[in-house]
C-alpha cells in the first residue's frame, strides 16, 4: 500500500480539474478511472450529443425553410455525421490525458472501491489519503421488463456508436436525453415515436414548456404516446414493444432513457464508513463532506443536478472549501437547457415554485410570435417567461422556450446572480431586431407598457 496526499475517484467534470489543480501545487494525486477519461460530459454526454444535434438541427431547419420561399434537397450522409461526431469526442477525450499527464496526476486505469478507511483498490494498486474525493457520475436507469434484457438496446452510452440510420426509431422516456436524441434521429431521417410512462414531456417543467415541445415533435412527424408503460419486448431484428394499452410498436432501434442511477455499487463505500441514501446515491453535507471524515463527494453521484456545468462548479466550490472559504453546495443560481428545437432554457424558479416557498410572486409571458426576430425568421414556437418577487423586485427565475434560448438564459443568469431586480432589464436597451431584445420587452409587461418588439403586434 502507498501513502499520497489525495485520491479522485472518477474523471468527470469536476475530478479532473480538481485533481489537476492539486498535483499543480505538489500534491502526489492518484485518480481512477474505469472507462475512458472524461466521464459521461465526453464520451456519452455533452460533447458527442451536441455535435451530433448540431447536424440534426440543421436538416431540420433546411427542411423547414420552404416558408420562407428556399427548397432543398437534403441528402444526409448519416455515417459522416456520426463518425465526425466520434472523431470530436475523441479529440476532447485525447486532450484530457495530456492535461492530466503534464499536471503530474497519476492516472490509475481501474474500477477502484474502498478496502478500508480512506483506503482505495483499483487493480493491483491500494493507496491511502488523508483526502478522498468522489466523481463517479450516474449511469442509465434500464427498467425491467419483460424480454428487453439481452437485447442490442441503445442508451445513450452506445448510441454515438450507431454506424447506420435506423429506418425506425422506438423512444422509451420523455426526458431531455430522449427528446434530444429522437429528434435528433427523426430528423435525419428515422421515423420516431417516443413512449411516455406519464402525461407530458419533460414533466418537470411547466406545463405550457411540455405542450409547445409537444407541438414542435410532432410537427416533425414523430409519433407520442402518453400514460403507456412497455410491458413486453421482443426482438428478432426488429424490435417489437407491447404497450400497457395494447397497442404494438415496432422499429430497427430502441432507445432506452428512462432515468438515471449512481455509480456507488462497485465502491464498497461500507469499508470507509460512507453512507448512501436509499437510491444509492452518496451522502453529503452542504459542504460536500460524506459520513467519513477527509472523504467527499462531488457531481450527480452526490445527488446534486445533473449538469456538466454544476459538477465543474462543484470542483470550484470543494477547492474553495478546502482553502478555507465559505461556499456550499447550492450557492450559485442554477440553469440549464434542454437542446431540443425549440430550444428549453430555464433559470431559478417557476411561479409555482417561489409561491410553495411562500414568496409573493408574479410571473409575466411574451409569446415569441410577438418578437419581430422571429417573425421575420419564421420561428412560430415558443414565449418567453420571467418570474420576480412582488416585494423585492428581484427576479426569481425565468423560462425560455424558443430559437437558441440556451444561450438567452445567461442573461437571466448573471441579472439573478448579481441580485438584480427587473427594473434594471426592462431599462436595457437591446439590439433590434434580435431574439434577446423580448428580454427587456418581458420585463415592460411589468409596468404595463404595450412594447413588444414587433410594431404589429
Amino acid at each position: 500500500m502507498q501513502n499520497v496526499d489525495a485520491i479522485v475517484i472518477g474523471s468527470g467534470q469536476g475530478g479532473i480539474p480538481l485533481a489537476v489543480d492539486l498535483a499543480k501545487e505538489g500534491r502526489n494525486v492518484v485518480l481512477f478511472e474505469r472507462d475512458s477519461l472524461g466521464g459521461s460530459c465526453i464520451n456519452y454526454g455533452c460533447t458527442p450529443s451536441k455535435a451530433f444535434l448540431a447536424a440534426a438541427h440543421t436538416v431540420g431547419r433546411a427542411r423547414k425553410a420552404e416558408s420562407l420561399g428556399i427548397r432543398f434537397q437534403v441528402d444526409v450522409d448519416f455515417s459522416a455525421v456520426m463518425e465526425r461526431v466520434r472523431s470530436i469526442r475523441h479529440s476532447f477525450n485525447q486532450g484530457i490525458q495530456k492535461r492530466l499527464e503534464s499536471a503530474g496526476v497519476n492516472v490509475i486505469c481501474a474500477e477502484a472501491s474502498f478496502s478500508g478507511e480512506r483506503t482505495v483498490t483499483g487493480g493491483e494498486v491500494t493507496v491511502q489519503a488523508p483526502l478522498v474525493v468522489i466523481n463517479t457520475g450516474t449511469s442509465s436507469l434500464i427498467p425491467e421488463i419483460n424480454g428487453l434484457e439481452g437485447t442490442p438496446y441503445l442508451t445513450n452510452r452506445n448510441f454515438f456508436d450507431l454506424k447506420e440510420l435506423p429506418p425506425r426509431l422506438l423512444v422509451m422516456g420523455g426526458g431531455y436525453i430522449g427528446l434530444e436524441l429522437g429528434q435528433g434521429l427523426a430528423r435525419l431521417g428515422s421515423k420516431t415515436e417516443i413512449i411516455v410512462r406519464g402525461d407530458r414531456l419533460l414533466d418537470r417543467e411547466e406545463p405550457d414548456v411540455s405542450e409547445t415541445l409537444a407541438e414542435a415533435l410532432r410537427q416533425d412527424g414523430i409519433g407520442l404516446h402518453f400514460n403507456v408503460k412497455v410491458e413486453k419486448v421482443v426482438h428478432d431484428g426488429i424490435f417489437t414493444l407491447t404497450l400497457s394499452n395494447g397497442e404494438q410498436l415496432q422499429g430497427e432501434a430502441l432507445l432506452v432513457a428512462t432515468g438515471r442511477k449512481p455509480n456507488t455499487n462497485a465502491l464498497n463505500v461500507a469499508a470507509t464508513g460512507v453512507e448512501l441514501d436509499e437510491k444509492g446515491y452518496v451522502k453529503i453535507d452542504d459542504r460536500f463532506q460524506t459520513t467519513c471524515s477527509g472523504i467527499y463527494a462531488i457531481g450527480d453521484v452526490a445527488k446534486q443536478p445533473a449538469f456538466t456545468h454544476v459538477s465543474w462548479e462543484d470542483y470550484r466550490r470543494l477547492k474553495g472549501i478546502l482553502c478555507g472559504e465559505n461556499r456550499t453546495r447550492n450557492d450559485r443560481v442554477l440553469g440549464y437547457a434542454t437542446y431540443t428545437e425549440p430550444q428549453v432554457g430555464r433559470v431559478g424558479m417557476t411561479l409555482e415554485q417561489a409561491q410553495k416557498q411562500g414568496i409573493k410572486a408574479r410571473a409575466v409571458t411574451l409569446p415569441i410570435n410577438q418578437i419581430a426576430r422571429a417573425i421575420e425568421w419564421d420561428y412560430k414556437f415558443g414565449f418567453y417567461r420571467m418570474v420576480v418577487d412582488e416585494d423585492t423586485d428581484k427576479i426569481l427565475g425565468a423560462t425560455l422556450v424558443g430559437y437558441e434560448t440556451a444561450e438567452l438564459v445567461h442573461v437571466f443568469l448573471s441579472l439573478m446572480e448579481a441580485k438584480a431586480t427587473w427594473q434594471l432589464l426592462e431599462q436595457s436597451v437591446h439590439i433590434h431586431p434580435t431574439y434577446g431584445e423580448g428580454l427587456p420587452s418581458l420585463a415592460r409587461l411589468l409596468v404595463g407598457e404595450d412594447m413588444p418588439t414587433c410594431p404589429n403586434k
